[in-house]
């Protein structure tokens, strides 16, 4: 069975940095994998995604030139409030990557990443 586990979400001030771990059981290589992320009262949002072929990344527009996608984490600079929310890693054996939840078949409990002012 497939397991999915995120680590390395705190507390950080705006403008700061964070990094979080993405575990797949079997080895991110097997796997394309992404980030989405859900604030409080709002929906779950595309972060980024990087496909097991050839790593291709893809990022949402809130996050483009401040995140980093790589197979086993996704690295976080520049950090605003607004991108406080708890971040889940989710993965699909396919090679291609899209911006949608149902295109990923294995999820993470999610890990809390708080930007302060």
């Amino acid at each position: 069975q497939v397991q999915v586990a995120e680590s390395g979400g705190g507390l950080v001030q705006a403008g700061g940095s964070l990094r979080l771990a993405c575990e797949v059981t079997g080895g991110a290589s097997a796997y394309s994998v992404a980030w989405f992320r859900q604030a409080p009262g709002k929906e779950r949002e595309f972060v980024a995604a990087i496909s097991r072929v050839r790593d291709t990344t893809d990022y949402g527009d809130s996050v483009k030139g401040r995140f980093t996608i790589s197979r086993n984490h996704l690295q976080m600079s520049s950090l605003r409030p607004e991108d406080t929310a708890v971040y889940y890693c989710a993965a699909t054996p396919r090679g291609v990557i899209g911006r949608r939840q149902s295109n990923y078949v294995y999820w993470g409990q999610g890990t809390q990443v708080t930007v302060s002012s």
